[in-house]
């Protein structure tokens, strides 16, 4: 049965205050999410975001009915799609990710169902009865009768991700008590102030943002120097192509000034340059020589004891 006009007035009245209030929004799928679970993730969401459901048709039809004052959210239709809803957050993102992530359930293999991963069954002993080995051999599972019971051979990959499972195969993994499943609420795309993207964005770390930044700094800054367009990255270097053509000048004719004294210096009298950085080199390298010296000494002095080798 659809929901009356009033009840629909009514959730498009709390979407929009919803969004008025919280600039962030995650869409989740709920695909095989129990209603014990989910009461589990609002519980954990409480006082940091709140989840939202509803029927997609409804949902296009109040985001399209708020549109006008909020065009942004017109990025948000694309997605409206599947088994979907909407958790409203003010706060860190990567931390509500993480609890909307973090409650999953263990699932025995339903015959249809999408494996969202690869399933093996390992080797060793099952404890059945050899009457089943004909199971085991219509799947290819290599097996041996060990202590009268069935033994699997080695391990073997009976689904893969991305298959539906079939009836044989999920018969196998829950006779072998196996739940290789974990369902639970999955983030799809993340709606931050009128920018929608995927969650793996908000793996990106810091220092990898700073680098990034850093690098397309230095690429406006080389295309504005190539280009001989002054940018805000490109003054520094300006400036300092210009200070070195201003000494190149200086070096090169009587033009004096402050900066490119010391410089002229340097160059009329090079050996009180050679004298002057001397002893800062001797420092460095003098430690060196009498530390082996030293151990030279104390080798001696380690070989005879102060006696010949036949006194």
């Amino acid at each position: 049965m659809g929901a009356t006009r009033a009840q629909k007035e009514l959730y498009f009245e709390k979407l929009k205050q919803l969004i008025i209030k919280h600039p962030s929004i995650f869409i989740v799928n709920v695909d095989n999410v129990g209603s014990n679970q989910m009461h589990q993730i609002r519980v954990a969401l409480r006082k940091k975001g709140i989840v939202l459901m509803g029927k997609n048709t409804m949902v296009r039809r109040a985001l399209r009915s708020i549109i006008g004052d909020y065009p942004q959210l017109e990025r948000l239709l694309p997605h409206v799609r599947g088994n979907i809803g909407f958790v409203f957050t003010t706060c860190d993102l990567a931390e509500i990710r993480d609890i909307i992530t973090a409650n999953k359930v263990a699932a025995p293999a339903r015959a249809g169902a999408l494996a969202p991963r690869d399933v093996h069954v390992p080797a060793g002993n099952t404890g059945m009865e050899p009457g089943k080995t004909s199971f085991f051999q219509a799947l290819g599972i290599p097996t041996k009768i060990a202590r009268g019971t069935i033994e699997i051979v080695s391990d073997v990959k009976v689904v893969v991700a991305g298959t539906r499972v079939g009836p044989s195969e999920a018969s196998l993994l829950n006779m072998l008590n196996i739940s290789p499943f974990t369902y639970g609420m999955t983030v799809v795309q993340i709606y931050d102030q009128g920018n929608v993207f995927t969650p793996d964005v908000l793996d990106v770390s810091t220092d990898e943002l700073v680098n990034r930044f850093l690098t397309g700094v230095q690429t406006v800054a080389a295309i504005s120097l190539a280009l001989n367009y002054p940018t805000i990255v490109s003054v520094t270097h300006s400036l300092v192509n210009a200070y070195k053509n201003l000494l190149a000048i200086a070096i090169e004719t009587d033009y004096m000034f402050e900066g490119a004294e010391k410089v002229k210096e340097y160059l009329a009298n090079p050996e009180a340059f050679a004298v002057a950085a001397a002893p800062v080199a001797a420092a460095d390298a003098g430690g060196a020589p009498a530390a082996e010296e030293k151990e030279e000494e104390k080798e001696e002095s380690d070989d005879d004891m102060g006696f010949g080798l036949f006194d």
